[in-house]
């Protein structure tokens, strides 16, 4: 039951706050936050241990990982602009 709560938190806080007007790294890292956070609750709820440790160690997790993927094609977009210029 806890761990639906949680779920349905990050949701719910996904749809309220939207990526309008954020740019693609932003977007990807809260992407990520919540994908992280509903998968590490979902798996810490299956394996029996608390759900909203996992859901913030998962969210942790993911928005980094957004955050650096969001970091990897800004970079990659800026040398293609580069190479286009030459």
């Amino acid at each position: 039951m806890r761990s639906s709560r949680c779920l349905l938190l990050v949701v719910l806080t996904v749809f309220t706050l939207g990526c309008a007007g954020m740019t693609q790294q932003q977007q990807r890292t809260l992407s990520g936050g919540a994908i992280g956070a509903a998968g590490g609750a979902a798996i810490t709820a299956i394996a029996g241990g608390n759900a909203a440790v996992g859901a913030t160690l998962g969210g942790a997790a993911g928005a980094l990982t957004g955050f650096f993927l969001g970091e990897q094609e800004k970079q990659k977009t800026y040398h293609q602009k580069k190479r286009r210029i030459r």
